[in-house]
């Protein structure tokens, strides 16, 4: 089933932006920690994992507000590229030296362009489907995978870079990216996008529409309504719905982000990475998911396309609810690892195989394929119009509390160990994720879609 040519703009623009994001993140950690000799920062471990944590939830912070001031005065097309050359700037100032006083620019200038930037583009995909278009779950992962198409390259790219060179060669790459982007994104918006995301002035709003954006419409953005109209039961229960099941995604969040920094460290220094007289750098692993969701999300848009032709496909939060119970099994593998490895009590003895840390992160990426782009989706489909980028913004800021505990969970380890903090988030994901299959009937009729 064919999708509008606007959908691979989009898919291209965010793999861009994706491999900036997640090139500077392969890296980060290992530039905090690493000492000034070795090209970076030498904060102790502790401290590392809360910065790490604090500005990865920044990051997921400032869409909230970035969605408010889209819906409210600049558009979703203005404040793309706002966030993109922020963003940019951010990099670059990460790139031009060895210095904590560029990190906090570069990290703050990270965060801001992202609030303009994340929550946007997003509701630009869902403007290019009606309100009952059976392709927005499977234009949502289509979407999903240029995400981790970029997030696949990038930690090879700039993780080398960091290797051979140095960590600032690696955010100016990752910079890089991020330019060319946006400068596709300048290029073909206009006719691969056109009217979605364009702000509407108040004479605009009044006007006719062409037939062809009529029939693309939700019923809540026919031309009769105002930015003004109180919010009918029915948006009022889609509204609750979305920030019930937010809720429930900040524990995944905070498991699933467990990558770049606990995860990252053990498999730096517990797990053996050595392939015959080669060894694979800890960077490279931060590929292993995007390379599983690439191979992985086709399949998923299928499925949920064929079981929704269906009428067999499960409700949203059926389907997240499998993504949490997914990702605790996920955790359980780490758990072997540890195991293999040895324990708190006898110290590590041993190097974990790279088994273990490989099924993690496939179970891990089933279960976001299940809820992630699936979220995306839901809030484009049960938003109100004129609250969509807030509360895009919204689903977004659980990812915002979801890093500030996995930072403080990354730097428990130390305190605890990871046998206790792997085995807590199993159990913690999978109780989640039955808990939300038993709420499930009751939130989809409040969603009326039964």
């Amino acid at each position: 089933m064919r999708h509008p040519k606007g959908l691979y703009l989009l898919f291209t623009v965010e793999m861009w932006e994706r491999f900036s994001y997640y090139g500077m993140r392969a890296i980060l950690i290992f530039y905090l920690t690493k000492t000034y000799l070795e090209g970076g920062l030498g904060f102790d471990l502790r401290t590392a994992n809360l910065i790490y944590g604090v500005f990865t939830g920044l990051v997921y912070f400032t869409p909230v507000i970035g969605g408010w001031i889209a819906d409210r005065y600049l558009g979703q097309r203005n404040s793309i590229v706002i966030g993109a050359l922020l963003m940019a700037a951010g990099e670059f100032s990460l790139a031009a030296g060895q210095d904590r006083g560029l990190l906090l620019l570069g990290l703050s200038l990270l965060t801001i362009g992202n609030g303009f930037f994340k929550p946007n583009i997003s509701v630009i995909v869902g403007k290019l489907y009606s309100h009952d278009d059976h392709r927005r779950d499977a234009a949502f992962t289509i979407f999903y995978m240029g995400i981790n198409v970029g997030a696949l390259f990038s930690p090879l790219i700039c993780g080398t870079l960091s290797e051979n060179y140095n960590y600032n060669i690696g955010f100016l790459a990752a910079g890089i990216g991020l330019l060319i982007g946006l400068l596709l994104y300048l290029l073909l918006q206009r006719p691969l996008l056109g009217n979605a995301g364009v702000r509407q002035t108040s004479i605009q709003a009044h006007a006719m529409p062409p037939l062809e954006q009529v029939q693309s419409m939700r019923p809540s953005e026919t031309p009769t309504s105002t930015t003004h109209d109180a919010l009918t039961q029915v948006e009022r229960d889609r509204t609750w719905v979305i920030i019930i099941v937010t809720c429930f995604a900040v524990f995944f969040f905070a498991s699933f982000e467990q990558a770049g920094s606990s995860l990252n460290i053990f498999t730096d220094r517990f797990v053996d990475r050595t392939v015959g007289s080669f060894t694979i750098p800890a960077a490279w692993f931060q590929s292993v998911n995007p390379i599983f969701i690439v191979v992985l999300a086709p399949l998923f848009s299928m499925l949920w396309q064929w079981l929704g032709q269906r009428k067999k496909e499960p409700s949203i939060p059926v389907k997240m609810s499998l993504g949490m119970i997914l990702v605790g099994v996920g955790f359980l593998f780490m758990v072997g690892a540890v195991l293999e490895s040895g324990n708190e009590d006898s110290g590590f003895v041993a190097k974990a195989s790279m088994s273990w840390i490989i099924l993690t992160y496939l179970f891990n990426t089933l279960g976001e394929l299940c809820l992630s782009p699936i979220g995306l989706s839901m809030v484009s489909t049960l938003a109100p119009v004129k609250y969509a980028s807030l509360l895009m913004g919204i689903w977004l800021m659980s990812s915002f509390v979801a890093n500030i505990l996995a930072g403080f969970i990354a730097a428990a380890v130390q305190q605890v160990g990871p046998l206790t903090i792997f085995a807590s988030i199993a159990i913690v994901c999978i109780l989640c994720g039955v808990t939300l299959l038993a709420l499930s009937s009751k939130l989809r009729r409040m969603m009326h879609q039964d």
